[in-house]
């Protein structure tokens, strides 16, 4: 294992810069769209844009790097997300950054694809978990990193900016220096939405609704937070918060979902996310005040963290209990398919959650902001109890919880154990 991890450096050093630059590229441009005084429509418009491009960019990577090769087109986007930033500190309009976002997206989600093919060519059924929750944590903490980076210089300046610059220049350095020779691609594989939603109801229609909820919380937040004029130190202790609650609990609520029936614990998560936010939107009408002043930690204020440090915890591990309920109705040979069409559907969900939101923020207020995130929650819960009704739970020993970062593609499925794929066993065939 250390072997592995060690002739991986390069592509674990890389990802780690770049979801550094990547944690804080998408909050800085939240937080200035506010100083610009966009409009939440134009801000979840342009927020959206990235996920239009990461749709776009998983679809055209695949057939670029049976094209060109992996080192090639990693280089050329790690490029192309450095001149989108530059992009984005020279011309100031909701038009261009939305632009700008979508080659973002784009961008990410191809170096993500190559990061994670390599990882799965150096795989084997001993070693694939492992490698996986490296990847995971290395992704976890880069974005947290990244986060905290907000602190690095007023967000009305252009240094900022550049930092992400340099950072997404500097991730090309390992890959394009490793003397690893670059797999050959594989084909992702995915199911027809139809026939993955007759296998799974309920983790399709969970998906679509956490592509809604998870892309609001990583573009909007910071938006809400500045506009209720929190300081930039709150705003990336909040964003930090998110992020690393989201990673730690992935491993108690999977624990739990491989004991009991993984439906209940889909509901109970997705329930007690909605309390939290109905608790998180009274503690920011409560301190409103102390909100705006943004000068003092006053009770509710605390409150609104700690409330907000559950809600993420208990959020942000809705995705990976969808893939595993899935995979407990399909067979093993179509873990990965399966995973690859919930990513679909979680994306269509993830293109439409910003500008819904954002909509619904520019209608009702700031603090709606938690209110859309309930709504959401609660569709999830009573179609699991409906669905619980329908149907009863099955067993498939094959089917396990794993620990997935936010981020995984299709390609990043095959690292989960369960899918039992030894590619360098197949490899050799």
């Amino acid at each position: 294992m250390n072997k592995v991890i060690k002739n991986s450096w390069a592509l674990f050093t890389g990802i780690g810069i770049m979801m550094i630059a990547h944690g804080l590229q998408g909050n800085l441009m939240g937080i200035r769209s506010v100083i610009e005084e966009f409009n939440f429509i134009a801000t979840g418009t342009m927020m959206s844009g990235y996920y239009v491009g990461y749709f776009f960019g998983s679809h055209l990577a695949p057939k670029l790097v049976s094209r060109v090769g992996h080192i090639r087109v990693f280089a050329a986007f790690a490029s192309m997300a450095s001149l989108s930033i530059l992009i984005i500190s020279a011309y100031v309009n909701p038009i261009v950054w939305t632009f700008a976002r979508f080659i973002t997206g784009m961008s990410v989600v191809s170096c993500f694809i190559v990061a994670e093919s390599w990882l799965n060519d150096r795989a084997n059924n001993r070693t694939r978990g492992k490698i996986l929750s490296s990847y995971m944590f290395i992704t976890y903490i880069g974005l947290a990193t990244g986060m905290l980076l907000l602190n690095f210089d007023s967000p009305e300046n252009y240094k900022p900016f550049i930092l992400v610059s340099i950072l997404l220049s500097i991730a090309l350095v390992p890959i394009l220096l490793t003397k690893r020779k670059a797999p050959k691609f594989k084909k992702i594989s995915t199911m027809k939405l139809k026939d993955l939603y007759k296998t799974s109801p309920l983790g399709v229609v969970s998906s679509f609704c956490t592509g809604i909820i998870h892309s609001v919380i990583f573009t909007l937040t910071a938006v809400y937070a500045a506009t209720m004029n929190f300081s930039i130190f709150e705003i990336s202790l909040l964003l930090f918060l998110i992020t690393i609650a989201g990673a730690l609990t992935q491993w108690p609520i999977g624990y739990l979902s491989d004991l009991y029936d993984r439906r209940n614990i889909i509901i109970i998560t997705t329930i007690t996310s909605a309390i939290f936010c109905a608790l998180i939107f009274i503690a920011s009408v409560d301190a409103l005040q102390l909100m705006y002043l943004a000068t003092e930690w006053g009770t509710s204020k605390l409150m609104f963290f700690i409330f907000i440090t559950i809600y993420a915890g208990a959020s942000l591990s809705l995705y990976p209990l969808n893939l595993a309920h899935t995979n407990d109705f399909v067979p093993k040979e179509k873990f990965v398919a399966a995973g690859g069409g919930l990513q679909l559907i979680f994306g269509l969900g993830a293109i439409g959650g910003p500008i819904a939101c954002s909509i619904f923020m520019n209608k009702f207020g700031p603090n709606s902001f938690f209110i859309f995130l309930l709504i959401f929650h609660v569709m999830i819960g009573l179609f699991g109890i409906y669905r619980i009704t329908r149907r009863v739970t099955k067993d498939n020993p094959d089917s396990t919880f794993t620990p997935l970062p936010k981020n995984i593609t299709p390609l990043g499925m095959e690292l989960d154990p369960d899918t039992g794929i030894d590619l360098s066993t197949a490899k050799k065939k």
